[in-house]
């Protein structure tokens, strides 16, 4: 046994940490640290876009504002695609994640420091690059601690996820604050420096991490590389003409965003099942990873809307009165990453304790569109309420019934998505999951220019009946598709 596999043995065994490996603290705490940056910036984004001037914003359309928020969104999973690439063929996912952090924190400092939509955009463009190449290697690593039958896999990614909503909640508390009180850009410069004491945190256990994590799964020939060079300059180069010539524009950015996010996908899936390097087994799990897929897509949809709609119904139609101070719009959001705080570590405890007799992958994804779908539905007692007159408490437990959904599908989709990989595409695998959260972001401000405070019984009851219904769909797949995952369930 060479030396290299010995260590990673090792680290499989570890229980340090709450039973599982410890470099799991150190992807926790990073994790934390980018999402509270992420969120805290996102949690603002909206309304910086659609705030009039004189209130620090600027100034455009509201519908047009949250589909530049659900675009960006898509656009951070797209870039995960590159992002796992670049891992798995140039530098292997640890140094990648390491500098991936670092053009994070450098665009938040753009968004901080450069005014007007000069600086909206460049930030959003560094974040969204160093975000993707972040997303999917993180999560490629946490999958690297476990062997693919572990018990305690669906546990970990659970409590990995939970680190997200720790960050989730604090960034949007923190960058309400500051915008509330002093501006938007304070709020923006907070989120670099949360992301700067990620990278902190996280250099201090990088050598823990296996070694597998430092080198590419299936190394780009050096005769190849400036293919890849190429691609990327033009590509700079098609998006460039495409923007200057006003073919892509912020009404119609999200539609681009979700079009070739889906793309992107439909080829990643063709190339793993065609690939002479992917075996007979792996093939038949990718195909069953296809409709896990297009139910990530659906729940995503509905699920990013928090940061698009109900952001804005938090603005119009929520009552943010506490005891007379009046809470900040964005904190609505603090609501699901709360809940998942709260509730993340029973689920990871019941997967633990339930071990192979938990229910199925599938079943737990089917589940989750029909949970989301009933918390759109409960928005319709108050549909017809006036102004920022919805109870806060109402709307909580409508979140805490989205934090169910979300609980069944995205720590445990990252968990499958481990699994089901070939071996030779291990971080991009992951990022084909991204992307039907990058698809399903961006329909989220597609879905979400249809919304109108003034009209909520239409929006409400057709994107929550069609959530229910599909979810009720999903589930009659359950038997075709661990047919397919050969053992994995």
């Amino acid at each position: 046994m060479s030396s290299s596999t010995s260590t990673t043995e090792a680290v499989r065994n570890d229980t340090r940490f709450f039973g599982h490996p410890l470099p799991l603290m150190q992807l926790f705490s990073l994790e934390l640290w980018e999402r509270f940056s992420y969120y805290g910036m996102n949690g603002i984004l909206a309304i910086y876009l659609y705030f009039s001037v004189t209130n620090g914003g600027l100034g455009l359309d509201k519908g047009t504002a949250v589909g530049i928020v659900g675009a960006y969104g898509g656009a951070v999973f797209l870039a995960t695609i590159l992002g796992a690439w670049v891992a798995d063929r140039l530098a292997g996912a640890e140094k990648v994640l390491f500098y991936s952090a670092i053009i994070i924190m450098i665009g938040h400092i753009c968004l901080a420091l450069v005014p007007g939509f000069g600086g909206v955009a460049l930030g959003l463009i560094l974040v969204a690059l160093g975000s993707g190449g972040l997303k999917a290697n993180a999560s490629a690593l946490v999958g690297e601690l476990y062997d693919e039958k572990d018990s305690r896999r669906d546990a970990g990614f659970t409590i990995f996820y939970m680190g997200v909503n720790i960050g989730a909640m604090f960034g949007p508390l923190i960058t309400g604050i500051l915008q509330k009180e002093i501006g938007f850009h304070y709020g923006f410069g907070a989120a670099a420096v949360g992301m700067a004491l990620g990278l902190i945190i996280y250099v201090t256990g990088r050598k823990n991490l296996p070694p597998e994590s430092r080198t590419a799964v299936n190394p780009l020939p050096k005769s190849k590389l400036y293919l890849f060079i190429v691609a990327v300059v033009a590509v700079v180069v098609l998006a460039i003409v495409l923007w200057m010539t006003k073919v892509v524009n912020p009404d119609n950015i999200d539609w681009w965003i979700a079009g070739i996010s889906a793309a992107a996908a439909a080829c990643y899936i063709i190339v793993m099942y065609t690939s002479p390097q992917t075996n007979t087994e792996e093939r038949s799990r990718v195909l069953a990873f296809i409709p896990f897929f297009l139910t990530s897509v659906v729940f995503w949809s509905m699920y990013q809307q928090i940061f698009g709609v109900l952001t804005v119904y938090s603005d119009t139609q929520l009552n943010r009165s506490i005891f007379g101070w009046e809470m900040p719009i964005n904190w609505i959001q603090l609501i699901p990453a709360m809940f998942v705080i709260i509730f993340a570590p029973l689920f990871a405890t019941m997967w633990m304790k339930l071990g192979p007799k938990q229910i199925s992958t599938p079943v737990k994804a089917g589940l989750s569109l029909v949970f989301i779908g009933v918390g759109f539905l409960m928005f319709l007692p108050y549909a017809d309420a006036g102004a920022n007159e919805t109870p806060l408490l109402w709307v909580a437990l409508i979140l805490a019934v989205f934090v169910f959904g979300e609980l069944l599908i995205s720590p445990v989709g990252l968990s499958f998505s481990t699994k089901v990989s070939p071996k030779v595409f291990q971080s991009q695998m992951i990022a084909v999951f991204f992307l039907a959260s990058g698809v399903g972001t961006a329909l989220s401000g597609v879905l979400g220019g249809y919304f109108s405070a003034e009209n909520q019984i239409p929006y409400w009851t057709s994107i929550g009946g069609a959530s229910v219904v599909l979810g009720l769909l999903a589930l009659t797949l359950t038997k075709p598709m661990l047919k397919l995952l050969r053992g994995i369930r």
